[in-house]
């Protein structure tokens, strides 16, 4: 007979969810969309919310109907294409993009604010980001202690202390609302939706909610149901924090920001400085390192695990080393220059990522599912790959007539007509079976 969670098992597992989830971009990202939109704020994070919150939720839904990740998700596709889209996802929110963004914010926002104080305390990058990435791969090194070192020890920790700068941000006064910028005056809802796309959410909730059924399994949790019913509690636990953070720090942004900031986390730093001076530095660098610490854990945690299940010869703790020793090399990059490469990347998968999560909840309505999947898959590659070059800042003028083309979601129209196409036609084909039938 499968186990049942205790209630501070099922709240340790959404706080591990939503550790996991708030990371650097979560961060960084909603006070500089905040700043620029400016007195568009409003619909800026509304759109920011849809796509940093409503579709991570989406997103482990959809992993809790598959009763399993990616693999599971694909599993209609050939072998071949399924394990290629599986892995380029895996590997951009892991050791390319994601995984090494967690300790370049963490020694940004956490380290370098320390040097105007205390310039002889500051750590180089490289030896900061080793310590990091060492700690990350000792508590992803034991996958079955997951849900009790950082859903009931670190994240508490982690919601009081972001609890503490929320309230402060809500009833602080004297900030100045910046000029909002020519991006954000067409199509605010628009630019807070793409926007979104930073934080990656999406993605990892792939990731995430194959990492949580399997923790769920290692906890004896072996019935499917049950399974998906303690992923979707998670889920909306981890969605209600994320929404809680952004909105505060959207606030924070949109009245407190500094005109010339290159990232969000330069205008939270600027804030607790002149707020809570010295005490509020060293809160807000343990803040920052805990965030980013929990989602590396989970990052190199999911990778590696789907990683050792393509490999007959490499373990998972195998693949934790190797995955931790390139975010290590990548994090002694640029803050900037990693977000500016990442961009085209995001842009180009998220329409994949969000087509596979749609067609996932609702594939029940759909009678011929695999040449549905492959219909929907391929629509949103082309697509995708188009606003991904665009994004590059390659000029694409010629496709300019595409519905939606000039806010970056020419993808959305043609995948959402072929999801409602064959849904359309599989409502049709079950009306007919069932008439058939009654005769």
């Amino acid at each position: 007979m499968t186990k049942q969670l205790t209630k501070a098992d099922i709240f340790g597992l959404g706080f591990m969810t939503f550790a996991f989830f708030l990371g650097a971009g979560n961060i960084i990202f909603p006070p500089k969309a905040g700043m620029l939109a400016g007195s568009e704020a409003l619909p800026v994070m509304l759109g920011f919310l849809c796509t940093a919150v409503g579709l991570p939720l989406l997103g482990l839904f959809a992993v809790a109907k598959a009763g399993g990740g990616i693999s599971n998700m694909t599993r209609l596709l050939p072998p071949a294409i399924g394990v290629t889209i599986s892995v380029a996802i895996f590997i951009i929110i892991g050791p390319l993009i994601a995984a090494p963004r967690t300790a370049l914010v963490a020694y940004e926002l956490g380290v370098q604010p320390f040097a105007v104080v205390y310039d002889d305390l500051l750590l180089p990058q490289w030896l900061y980001s080793l310590a990091f990435f060492a700690i990350a791969t000792l508590l992803s090194l034991f996958p079955g202690k997951l849900m009790d070192s950082i859903g009931k020890i670190l994240t508490p920790l982690l919601i009081l202390l972001l609890a503490v700068l929320a309230i402060s941000v809500l009833f602080a006064q004297g900030g100045t609302v910046q000029p909002t910028d020519p991006a954000y005056v067409a199509s605010p809802f628009t630019k807070g939706v793409l926007d979104g796309y930073n934080t990656m959410d999406a993605l990892a909730s792939i990731m995430f909610g194959m990492l949580i059924i399997d923790l769920l399994r290692k906890k004896g949790i072996t019935d499917f149901q049950q399974q998906s019913r303690y992923l979707a509690i998670s889920a909306v636990i981890a969605a209600a924090g994320l929404a809680f953070v952004y909105i505060s720090l959207f606030v924070l942004g949109a009245n407190f920001g500094i005109a010339g900031t290159s990232n969000g986390g330069e205008i939270l730093v600027h804030y607790v400085q002149d707020k809570f001076g010295l005490v509020g530095m060293i809160t807000l660098a343990g803040v920052i390192t805990l965030a980013c610490l929990t989602t590396a854990v989970g990052l190199l945690s999911a990778c590696s695990d789907y990683f050792a299940s393509l490999s007959k010869h490499l373990s998972y703790g195998h693949f934790v080393l190797i995955n931790a020793v390139f975010c290590m090399m990548m994090a002694n990059l640029e803050l900037g220059l990693l977000i500016e490469l990442s961009i085209p990347v995001l842009v180009a998968v998220y329409p994949i990522a969000i087509a596979l999560i749609l067609y996932t909840l609702y594939s029940p309505q759909i009678t011929n599912k695999k040449p549905a999947l492959i219909a929907i898959l391929s629509v949103a590659t082309i697509f995708g790959a188009i606003e991904g070059i665009k994004a590059a800042g390659v000029a694409l003028d010629a496709l300019s007539f595409l519905p939606l083309y000039d806010q970056g979601l020419a993808w959305l129209l043609p995948v959402m007509s072929i999801q409602l196409l064959f849904m359309v036609t599989g409502k049709a084909t079950r009306r007919e079976r069932g008439e058939g039938a009654s005769l």
